[in-house]
């Protein structure tokens, strides 16, 4: 690859990486590994271990195989010459655990497999340079380990949790803001149009095909990783500012020392996410009472996003908006 000293497999810290690294602005011959044979053996494998739904073409993952193997060079050549049109996705309710209903966006095996090839491609490039304090949907790390850290931060003192959760993130994701972020590091042309044609895909309920003119569908592959693309940007802030938080996908926790501390930080934040990701903070719901009696529901939350997120990625082949303030030990209702 010209001008690049890493390839995709290859592991670089968040310390070498940052913004005004001349390691970014890379990766311009990114999908000749995408298609090598490699990697979408590999993407097959994935695709056949998390089975799933079949999309709007109703071709099974136990079809995919004897599909690419007739049509493997027709696929690589558009894939190679940027011309690949990934089809629409197929509408799906899934209710959520604590009421409310979470719609995905079900592609086609054979999208599904293009999307992992490019997921294995390019999380190897991204994921070094996410804050240690995200956790969801990346190699190696779990919910576990997130509510480790909560544990960390209320024994260190910070017992006021600010617990925010951005509306409808996946359905209102800015496209252009996030081509743009992936555009920093990756410049291979091909690789970035096919990620916008997969992001404008268009979604068909009850037969008719719907433009997606923002968002990121959730129930395909890549959706995870172009979702910590988009906030790592408000991690860094967070870092900037010193503060002590968990991070799993949209679900943020930040933990402070005080309940005037939470409800500034609580203002601020939300009035950097509207201004600088053009998304909303859902404040309608609040907690009240102290860390102790809210510890269980902290610790239900990562689970819920461990076994209903993780599960339902997989199966369909996705992923609500909440925010408030919760108290210390010893603070009054």
């Amino acid at each position: 690859m010209r001008g690049s000293r890493n390839l995709p497999g290859e592991r670089t810290t968040r310390r070498h990486l940052t913004r005004n690294s001349p390691l970014k602005a890379m990766y311009e011959e990114l999908m000749e590994q995408v298609v090598s044979p490699e990697n979408a053996t590999a993407a097959w494998k994935a695709v056949k271990r998390n089975h799933g739904a079949p999309g709007i073409d109703g071709m099974t993952v136990e079809q995919l195989r004897d599909h690419v193997r007739q049509h493997w060079e027709t696929i690589r050549a558009k894939l190679l010459g940027g011309t690949y049109v990934p089809s629409p996705v197929r509408r799906v309710e899934i209710p959520k655990p604590d009421g409310g209903i979470r719609l995905l966006g079900v592609p086609t095996v054979l999208d599904r497999w293009i999307q992992q090839m490019l997921l294995q491609g390019l999380q190897g490039i991204f994921d070094p340079t996410f804050s240690e304090h995200s956790h969801g949907f990346r190699p190696n790390r779990s919910a576990h380990e997130a509510v480790r850290a909560a544990q960390s931060y209320v024994q260190a003192g910070k017992t006021w949790l600010v617990d925010m959760d951005i509306t409808q993130f996946f359905d209102r994701v800015n496209q252009d803001l996030l081509m743009a972020r992936i555009g920093q590091t990756i410049r291979d042309k091909r690789v970035l149009r096919l990620i916008g044609r997969f992001l404008r895909s268009g979604v068909m309920i009850e037969g008719v095909v719907q433009a997606t003119e923002e968002g990121t569908p959730q129930g395909g592959p890549l959706s995870p990783l172009l979702a910590n693309i988009y906030l790592d940007a408000l991690d860094r802030e967070l870092e900037q500012r010193g503060l002590a938080f968990s991070r799993y996908a949209d679900d943020c926790n930040i933990y402070v020392g005080s309940r005037r501390a939470a409800e500034r930080v609580l203002a601020s934040i939300t009035e950097w996410i509207k201004q600088h990701l053009r998304l909303e903070v859902n404040a309608t719901k609040s907690g009240d009472g102290g860390v102790t009696s809210a510890w269980p529901k902290i610790a239900g939350i990562f689970s819920g996003w461990k076994d209903g997120y993780a599960d339902t990625f997989a199966n369909a082949s996705g992923y609500g908006g909440t925010t408030g303030v919760a108290g210390g030990r010893n603070s009054k209702r």
